[in-house]
């Protein structure tokens, strides 16, 4: 006798993301002999960089596969520190460093140790797609606050100011952002700093595409403030997203209870990751990385001018991370059913706004410049094609 599953209502909230569909519907087309121009995934397409394989590989052959402390190798947080201290030339104690199973494992930490049930984040909208679900996980709620390119889509303390009420705890903000690729600056960052500190609340930063920047440098809000949750990772900019590694680092207040936490949920981060990871602050890896940002400006410069003259709109010029966030109402009020006709038509994939929040999504396009140039190249001809017959 069949049983219905008994499943907890908080998963009705929590929506999978459409442009899965998109990508089954692009991977059957791809398997039936049709070639498909990939813009749609926010993953690097390069390797993870020789020197982090082969130190992994090292790891390995010397049996290095036991676990670690919970917040992670003490190594790799004391090489953490110095990077921000050479990049940034911010002093970041390695103790307040917590290494985690990826970024989405830094935030759910954060959210299980900071909310409440019925607690709320405020979080821009349009923003990435996993953070109100990790909120809701713990029985809080996240606030979508509409954001645009007045404040290059980013939160302000106006925002805050408009929003908060007594049930908020903390607001979040991503700089370079996903899906807009836009920065907070400095001050900025200090700003909400002190407007989230006014009101009792905590400041979530997340900084995973920060080495990702075309103009300038992208201030991290470990610059700002100490009293903020900064969040980073392996996985964009040092290209490891498969080795799951990423790290929060968060006011001195909190390690303990992170650390607890996370000894409960994760137990520890993978450790062949974490000693790939020690490879990925050297002069050869850097080195890589830097060629790789090239790449990635080198894509973004040719497809922004690209995509304005074919119609669609994109104020300003996203300076981070390999996104870029386009207005579609030129040719359609209906984001996926628009993703869908370009996919069969066009067979180039895309992100549907809808993926990022409510406001005006149904307008708006995501394009990821994360294939290479020509690639990017074919992809605009077939759109040319498509959508001026």
């Amino acid at each position: 006798m069949e049983r219905t599953p008994r499943i907890a209502r908080r998963m009705a909230e929590i929506a999978p993301f459409h442009v899965m569909d998109l990508l089954a519907r692009a991977q059957a087309l791809e398997a039936a002999g049709r070639d498909i121009v990939h813009m749609e995934v926010g993953e690097p397409d390069f390797p993870t960089p020789e020197p982090v394989v082969r130190a992994g590989q090292q790891a390995l052959a010397a049996g290095h596969t036991h676990y670690t402390p919970a917040a992670g190798l003490p190594q790799l947080r004391e090489a953490i520190s110095g990077y921000y201290a050479d990049r940034h030339g911010v002093n970041v104690p390695p103790e307040r460093i917590i290494l985690t199973p990826g970024a989405s494992g830094a935030l759910q930490l954060i959210m299980g140790v900071v909310v409440d049930p019925g607690n709320r984040v405020l979080l821009p909208d349009p923003g990435y797609p996993c953070n109100p679900n990790f909120v809701r996980l713990v029985e809080g709620e996240g606030i979508p606050v509409p954001v645009d390119a007045t404040s290059d889509y980013q939160l302000t303390p106006q925002h805050l100011a408009s929003h908060w009420d007594e049930r908020t705890v903390a607001a979040m903000v991503g700089s370079p952002s996903n899906p807009t690729g836009t920065l907070a600056t400095g001050e900025d960052l200090r700003a909400l700093a002190g407007a989230t500190a006014q009101r009792g609340g905590r400041l979530i930063v997340d900084e995973i595409y920060q080495g990702l920047v075309y103009e300038g440098e992208a201030p991290t809000a470990l610059g700002e403030t100490d009293e903020a949750f900064v969040v980073n990772s392996f996985s964009k900019f040092f290209g490891m997203t498969g080795w799951r590694l990423g790290w929060v680092v968060a006011p001195e207040a909190y390690v303990r209870e992170l650390d607890k936490l996370a000894g409960n949920i994760f137990l520890a981060p993978p450790t062949p990751a974490q000693h790939a990871a020690l490879a990925a602050f050297g002069d050869d890896t850097r080195a890589i990385l830097e060629q790789r940002r090239q790449a990635f400006q080198q894509r973004r410069d040719f497809l922004l001018p690209a995509l304005r003259e074919l119609g669609f709109r994109i104020p300003g010029t996203p300076r981070g991370a390999f996104y870029l966030y386009a207005d579609a109402g030129a040719f359609s009020d209906d984001s996926f059913a628009f993703a869908e006709r370009v996919l069969e038509g066009a067979g180039v994939a895309l992100t549907p706004g809808i993926d990022f929040g409510r406001h005006r999504a149904g307008a708006h396009v995501r394009f990821a410049y994360t294939t290479n140039l020509d690639r990017l190249e074919e992809g605009v001809a077939r759109l040319a094609r498509y959508l001026r017959p």
